[in-house]
């Protein structure tokens, strides 16, 4: 499943003219298997044993290439750190405000907010996003037993 899923965003890419470049294959599939919305610091930490000549700058690169052709979204909440993720599906974020850690939550599209806001402020409104924050089961159980 997960690699045809790869090849697809590939093939979109090569269509886009984007060369595949080893490295750049390398991101996308780390972050097509990860759930944990990794920032470039944790991606180029995952790779750098397979590419020993690659460098942070590298992958922000190729972030940047994938985020440019809509196969990366930049989550720019929760820590200071960006954090990326494969952008295939819409879904929102739940962030614990503990330990910034993000998961993915599915919920209808909130189509008529936008609907509402472009009617009531003349906008032309391009997207929208939420989050919501509290504290992860993790984070929980550790603030349980320390009280």
């Amino acid at each position: 499943m997960a690699e045809n899923r790869l090849q697809k965003a590939i093939d979109a890419l090569k269509e886009s003219g984007v060369r595949i470049t080893p490295q750049r294959h390398a991101v996308l599939d780390y972050l097509m298997e990860s759930v944990i919305h990794p920032t470039a610091d944790d991606i180029y930490k995952a790779l750098e044993g397979k590419f020993p000549n690659m460098s942070v700058a590298t992958v922000y690169n190729n972030l940047r290439v994938l985020r440019e052709n809509g196969l990366v979204r930049e989550l720019t909440y929760g820590d200071s750190s960006s954090r990326f993720e494969v952008n295939l599906t819409d879904h929102y974020h739940i962030i614990c405000e503990s330990c910034g850690k993000i998961v993915d939550f599915h919920y209808p599209s909130l189509d008529e907010v936008e609907s509402l806001a472009e009617k009531v402020t003349g906008f032309e409104v391009s997207h929208h996003r939420m989050e919501v924050y509290g504290n992860c089961e993790d984070c929980k159980h550790v603030e349980a037993n320390t009280h």
